[in-house]
């Protein structure tokens, strides 16, 4: 009886994500004078959460709205492979990391260093990784019988709560996740500016502190997963173009521009 309550800020929140990373990407689009590599690859930013983040939300709000509480199991590994994939954001994260230190430390060197070329193979190499990361999930789950159920403790396809419905020897896909989760952290240690180290955080904290719960707090309401885990998976994309879009002189100035234009 509290879904429709509960929805609304998840609804403001995916407005407001697809509002802010829409407007970042296509400002800088737009603008010539933005075709730089930082720019660039904020616009790599908001591209990733603009495609990723629907694959999830509108699952999520129509369970929600019309209780639609049902997905089929082969659209529910396509959404998981959606979902994780968006770890494509940290290779991005690392990249604009490394761009603040040629700029920082080797400024005469900036413009031959961070080339358009390699831009571009940065780009591809973040989705290649990605995407080889992922494509292993479908297939270690296909290969289960699931004894326990068929209700996911989520509002969307997420890998450890499809895992805890599975029955026979899960030790593989437990250590698989914690792998990839550790991998992950190292990109924590690269945090140059107050920018970067609040986009790192805002991806990372919360979903640590999810995994963290599925394997030591089982015995918690699941409420408190289901809410934690709808969390982390809308915050970043609301607070990625805040951080670090807005915070960037240049493109607060465009966005400001873009909304208070007034005709001469």
């Amino acid at each position: 009886h509290l879904h429709v309550w509960i929805s609304i800020p998840f609804c403001s929140a995916y407005t407001l994500a697809l509002l802010g990373n829409c407007t970042l990407f296509f400002i800088i689009q737009a603008d010539a004078a933005l075709h730089e590599p930082m720019y660039l690859f904020l616009a790599m930013l908001a591209a990733i959460d603009s495609v990723l983040f629907p694959s999830t939300v509108p699952q999520m709000l129509a369970i929600f709205w019309f209780r639609d509480q049902e997905i089929n199991f082969y659209a529910c590994l396509v959404q998981m492979f959606f979902l994780h994939s968006s770890i494509m954001e940290l290779a991005v994260l690392l990249a604009m990391v490394f761009d603040r230190y040629v700029a920082i430390c080797k400024p005469l060197h900036y413009s031959t260093i961070l080339t358009g070329p390699l831009i571009t193979k940065i780009g591809l190499a973040a989705m290649t990784r990605a995407v080889t990361l992922m494509i292993p999930l479908p297939f270690l789950l296909r290969r289960f019988h699931y004894c326990r159920g068929p209700v996911i403790a989520h509002c969307y396809c997420e890998h450890m709560a499809v895992v805890m419905l599975a029955c026979g020897d899960t030790r593989f896909n437990n250590i698989y996740g914690i792998v990839l989760a550790s991998q992950e952290a190292h990109y924590k240690d690269f945090g140059t500016c107050v920018s970067h180290i609040g986009a790192i955080l805002a991806f990372y904290t919360l979903p640590v502190i999810s995994s963290v719960m599925h394997r030591v707090a089982r015995q918690a309401a699941p409420h408190v997963h289901i809410l934690l885990a709808n969390f982390y998976l809308l915050f970043p994309p609301v607070v990625n173009p805040i951080i670090c879009g807005v915070k960037t002189k240049q493109i607060r100035e465009r966005v400001l521009g873009l909304f208070l234009r007034k005709d001469v």
